[in-house]
């Protein structure tokens, strides 16, 4: 029977979460295929033996990609699982993550079938904090449906959420997106350089953790998050496949740089914020106007 959903799934040391997970996707119901594809990176712990007894009871089901000889990190780990992905739409839910709907991929499927026009869903969903608090992560969506012009300035979709047609089976994701500490955003900009819209269902279908794992890390300082941003934003601008979409992918270059300055003089960093100034001043056609917002970054963050 042909796959209709491959559920993408990095693993590294979870053992205390990952059986929560692959438990969440079994529990979905569907009147379609799907197969849970497992990343598992050479974990110390008992992650892989956890991941192997799934295995052997749902063969039918779980793909658990060969055990590697070493830890090859997660962004090479996301590359290498993205490709055993065969279905026709790709599901994202990381190892210490979990489903709280088991409707998810019926819901977000049925809207994909129904609108060929759009090639991404998420949904709401649920923060889980290390004091056990839940807090629905509800976003009051301005607009009926959103595009690459808007992604390209901000990362509008919860990995945990994502449902995707699988565009990369047959155009690959561009190597550079292993430069990078994650490949989510990347690869959404990947599936809808070429058109493609996105759509967000009002269900709470999903739980993230909060303040665990590698990218939670970059996380705790919102100038390195943007710093990675920025330079995803440059190679996207030298990549020829994004060449039609120059135009906008310069303007959030500009709008990142500015974030990165403001974040530079909240978090104090006043020297690196004014060897920013500079270069951006530059190169700015409206000086005053950005010498104006760089002295109210820097006296607000003084106050």
């Amino acid at each position: 029977m042909k796959t209709k959903v491959s559920i993408f799934t990095l693993v590294y040391n979870q053992e205390q979460y990952i059986a929560q997970t692959i438990d969440s996707f079994l529990t979905q119901k569907t009147n379609f295929n799907y197969q849970i594809v497992i990343g598992e990176d050479y974990s110390t712990d008992k992650t892989r033996q956890i991941c192997e007894d799934y295995q052997k009871k749902h063969p039918e089901r779980i793909k658990l990609l060969p055990s590697l000889s070493k830890n090859i990190g997660l962004i090479s780990n996301y590359m290498r699982t993205i490709k055993a992905c065969d279905g026709e739409y790709i599901a994202i839910c990381d190892g210490d993550d979990y489903w709280i709907d088991e409707y998810k991929l019926q819901k977000q499927v049925n809207f994909l079938d129904n609108n060929p026009d759009y090639s991404i869903v998420g949904t709401n969903y649920m923060k889980l904090y290390k004091d056990n608090r839940l807090v629905e992560d509800k976003k009051d969506r301005k607009k009926a449906y959103y595009e690459f012009n808007d992604l390209i300035f901000k990362n509008l979709i919860p990995s945990v959420t994502a449902l995707f047609r699988n565009v990369p089976m047959k155009d690959p994701l561009p190597n550079w997106i292993l430069n990078f500490p994650y490949g989510d955003w990347p690869t959404y900009l990947w599936v809808l350089k070429n058109g493609g819209k996105i759509h967000f269902l009002e269900d709470v279908t999903a739980v993230y953790r909060m303040e665990i794992g590698v990218s939670a890390k970059i996380r705790k300082t919102l100038s390195d998050i943007e710093n990675v941003n920025l330079n995803i934003l440059k190679y996207i601008a030298s990549d020829n496949n994004f060449l039609h979409k120059n135009d906008i992918i310069q303007t959030s270059i500009k709008q990142t740089k500015k974030s990165i300055l403001a974040e530079y003089n909240r978090e104090k960093k006043y020297l690196k914020g004014l060897k920013l100034f500079i270069q951006i001043l530059i190169q700015q056609k409206y000086k005053f106007t950005f010498i104006k917002f760089y002295t109210y970054s820097l006296l607000k963050s003084i106050k």
